[in-house]
């Protein structure tokens, strides 16, 4: 076998590590910091778990980060955004995303692939911080900047929105060994799912 047949033979392997590392650069780039993400799940959640602290929030969140769905929703969002900014997608799309146009909705789908993970407590969560928009989803969505965020606006909710439903799951599953009398394992620690 030659050089060109052996590099036809090699199959493509995904490199998991690598793909999380862009989406979370990627996040970054586009101004979005953990900790703003971890404000809006703070104080999400803060009415109903008045012992959780923002490092629990943190955990949360770097837990849904750590998805692969997630991970491909960022990065495919995040590059029509990019895409928009630049004018390189065609018309109609171009208008709708720069825009973003109201009646759309392939931005919510989108979002909504990531909080389809953690379950149908995830979409409550996610269509109260879309409806209010607040913290960091209020800048992403204000569109007198120069930056088109019309999937990122939505992603960064969804992955707020997961983080809580991620907490709502361990203070379930708290209560349930304090029940047993079992220690229970701290909600931010990072169990199997």
């Amino acid at each position: 076998m030659d050089k060109e047949e052996q590099s036809v033979a090699i199959k493509y392997n995904l490199n998991s590590s690598k793909v999380e590392a862009a989406a979370r650069g990627w996040l970054k780039e586009r101004g979005v910091e953990l900790p703003e993400i971890s404000t809006l799940v703070y104080n999400a959640q803060k009415e109903y778990y008045p012992q959780l602290t923002v490092e629990e929030c943190e955990a949360a969140v770097n837990r849904v980060l750590s998805k692969r769905e997630v991970h491909n929703a960022l990065l495919v969002g995040i590059q029509l955004d990019r895409l928009a900014e630049k004018g390189a997608l065609d018309s109609p799309l171009q208008e709708l995303v720069e825009n973003d146009e109201k009646l759309f909705g392939c931005d919510e789908v989108l979002a909504l692939s990531i909080v389809n993970v953690y379950g149908s407590i995830g979409f409550t969560n996610y269509g109260y911080l879309d409806k209010t928009k607040p913290g960091i989803l209020e800048r992403l969505n204000d569109r007198h900047d120069v930056a088109c965020h019309t999937f990122l606006d939505d992603l960064v909710g969804a992955i707020a929105a997961s983080a809580c439903s991620y907490i709502a799951h361990r203070q379930q599953a708290h209560a349930e060994q304090q029940e047993r009398g079992e220690q229970p394992t701290p909600v931010g620690a990072v169990p199997a799912d």
